[in-house]
Order: structure tokens, then sequence, then C-alpha cells
């Protein structure tokens, strides 16, 4: 991204300053809230009718993620999946197919396979961890191929350049959740996919305090996203939720870093001990496809998977005994969080899906990287007594 002159813009100049156009709101240095269903026009066409449609505090969020994601331009959500599936409406039709990967965002994952089926699309669930998976699924009435990557659960990665050429061989439209890398980290748009959708919920927002949801593509696709998907389901970003949202793009930089330089120290920690099997986390050179991530990830979040040596109730006993890391199912804001998805599958799931038993998934928050490791490694040792 560049300005008049050519010259580019850092991602940390565009979370500070990018389109929050201090003339037109009296030098406010913060964007203000315009907390409004409507606008007036009688005296002024300033072109803004209903904030269903359009909204000035939220069109500076969507300035700043579009800037961020290199793409045209952008739209906000209500939610994370309200985005996605609006992503995904935009782009199927009836009797239509779409491709994805296996062990996609479980909500994600049934919208696709159950809610769709109702109008005649049929998905097919590949590995996603090599082209070919999605090449041999293809058909002729494929529309999209849908992707995330890495994937939340099991931190498989999917080669952006080399599914995107595909799909454009074939006049198919790639949609990529980049929820785990940010903007920051990963640029989908700049690899060829046509879509980005993201959980703003996590890392954007950053605190735990809001539902939100965004994709990023080409101006003529956002502007259908407007007036069909957004405009006609009615799940349109609140102005106060988007104001929200900016204040944690502000920090996303600072944030992130602080997020990979645990993430990477605790991914390390963990692959050493005793009491561990094995690490899920990009940013390890032991994980199978890390250069694919280094090719196309300039960095690493704090969402990490590893597997504690020990039965499903000794791995119950661990969690509990952990004291900064709270149990819940979200991941991307301040707190350290651990959720538990290896425990509740059975051996035949497993096998089918790859996900090991007993996986568990730590969302490192912004406390000191060594209490956080201090934590794990006190209730590892426990586990077993």
């Amino acid at each position: 991204m560049r300005d008049e002159q050519g010259k580019p813009h850092t991602k940390e100049d565009i979370c500070a300053h990018w389109a929050d156009e201090y003339d037109r709101h009296l030098g406010a240095i913060v964007t203000p809230i315009y907390q409004t269903s409507l606008f007036t026009r009688k005296t002024m066409n300033h072109g803004y009718t209903y904030t269903r449609v359009a909204n000035p505090t939220t069109e500076v969020v969507e300035r700043k993620i579009a800037a961020l994601e290199e793409g045209e331009a952008a739209r906000c959500f209500s939610s994370g999946m309200a985005a996605i599936t609006a992503a995904l409406m935009s782009v199927l039709e009836k009797d239509s197919h779409v491709v994805c990967p296996l062990n996609v965002y479980a909500p994600t994952k049934a919208f696709l396979e159950s809610y769709m089926a109702k109008f005649g699309v049929e998905v097919t669930f590949v590995s996603g961890e090599d082209v070919a998976d999605f090449e041999r699924a293809l058909r002729p009435n494929t529309k999209a191929i849908y992707l995330e990557t890495p994937l939340s659960n099991v931190f498989t990665l999917q080669d952006l350049r080399a599914i995107a050429t595909l799909a454009r061989s074939r006049g198919i439209v790639t949609i990529a959740d980049n929820t785990w890398a940010t903007p920051l980290y990963q640029n989908p748009i700049a690899c060829g996919i046509d879509l980005v959708v993201h959980s703003a919920t996590k890392y954007m927002g950053g605190h735990s305090d809001i539902l939100a949801g965004v994709v990023v593509g080409s101006e003529a696709a956002m502007e259908g996203l407007t007036h069909r998907e957004r405009g006609m389901f009615g799940a349109a970003m609140d102005p106060h939720q988007a104001w929200l949202l900016l204040r944690g793009l502000r920090t996303l930089p600072v944030r992130m870093r602080q997020h990979q330089e645990s993430a990477l120290a605790i991914a390390a920690f963990l692959e050493a001990h005793p009491q561990v099997e094995r690490v899920l986390y990009p940013g390890l050179p032991s994980h199978p496809q890390y250069e694919l991530g280094r090719s196309q990830m300039s960095g690493y979040s704090g969402l990490i998977g590893f597997v504690p040596k020990g039965s499903k109730e000794q791995v119950q006993r661990f969690i509990k005994r952990l004291e900064l890391f709270q149990e819940g199912p979200s991941w991307g804001g301040f707190e350290s969080l651990i959720n538990s998805p290896g425990l509740w599958i059975d051996e035949a799931t497993s096998r089918a899906t790859g996900m090991p038993l007993n996986l568990l998934r730590i969302s490192l928050g912004l406390e000191h990287t060594g209490s956080l490791m201090d934590d794990l490694d006190r209730a590892l040792a426990q586990m077993n007594s």
C-alpha cells in the first residue's frame, strides 16, 4: 500500500493513521462513533442513508483492514461467521459445489455440509496439505475453494499460490480464512486468493469484548456484498462495535509481536518437555510444512496445539491445575486460554481427521512469557499425581 507520492506505508502506519481523515472529524484524533441508524440529507448530499448499508465509523475500519490485507475494499460484519457465510453465499449458487479442508472451523464445516445442502450445494472435504487434493476434488460445477491456513486445530497449511493458480485456471473463486496469521503476517490476496475473511473477534479486536467479522476483496465483490449478503441479511457491524475494533487495530502490531514472541518460546519449550508427546505449530522448524509457511507467512501468531503424554483423565487434571490459563473455546485476546478438542473424539475420528487424541490448544495472551511457561511446566509436572 502506497501513498500519493508512491511511498510505501508500513503495517504499523496503516493501523495507526490510515483512513482517519482528521479534518473530516473536526481534528478528533480518535474517530467518532456515529451511533445512528439513519442519515438525513435535506441540506447535505453526503452519500449516507442507513447504517445497515454504510456508516462513517465502520468505513474507517474497513479501509484500514483493506489496506492491511492489500485488497481493494473490505466490508465489516456483525461476527466472523456472518462474514464467512456472506462470502460463501456470494459465490455459491443452487446445485453448485465447493471444496474445503476437512479440519476447517467447525461452524463453517456445518454451514457448508448441512445448511447449504438445502439449496443443493455439495461440498467435498479434503486434507488440503497438497494442491493435488483440491485438483482431484474439482467438478464441472465447482464454484469455490474455501481455505483456512493454518487450520486452527491441526495447524496444517494450504499452499495459497498453488491453489490460487489452479482455481483461476478453472474459473473458480478462492476464499481464505486468515484469522490465525492476521494481515500482519499473511496476505492471501497477494498470493492470488480472491476473497479473504476474518473473525475480527480474535486478534484484530484483541480484547475479548466484541464479535466482529470482515471480508476483503475487489471493489466489485464488496459492492455486491453491501447490497446483497450484508444488506439483505442485515448482518452489518454496529458503529460502537466498529469503534472498538478500530481501537483494537491501533495496537495490533504491538500485540502480535508479543503473541509471537511467547508462542515461539513456549512451542520450543513444550517440544523439549518430557511430558509432551507432540507440538503442532507452524513456527517450529520441525513442522512438516515449515518451509511452505515461511514462503507465505512473515510471522506467527499465538495459537498452539500440543499433546501431553498421559490418559484422558491425566490431561483433564493438567487443565484444571493451570492457574494463568483459563479454559474456553475462543482465542486471540489479551488473556491466555486452553481448549481441549482432542479430548472429545474417538480413535476412528482421530484417524479420519488427523486430529490427535488428547490434543490441547492454547492461546497465548499478553501475560509474561516466563509466567506462562512456569504455569505449564508446573501443571505438566503434577498431571500424574
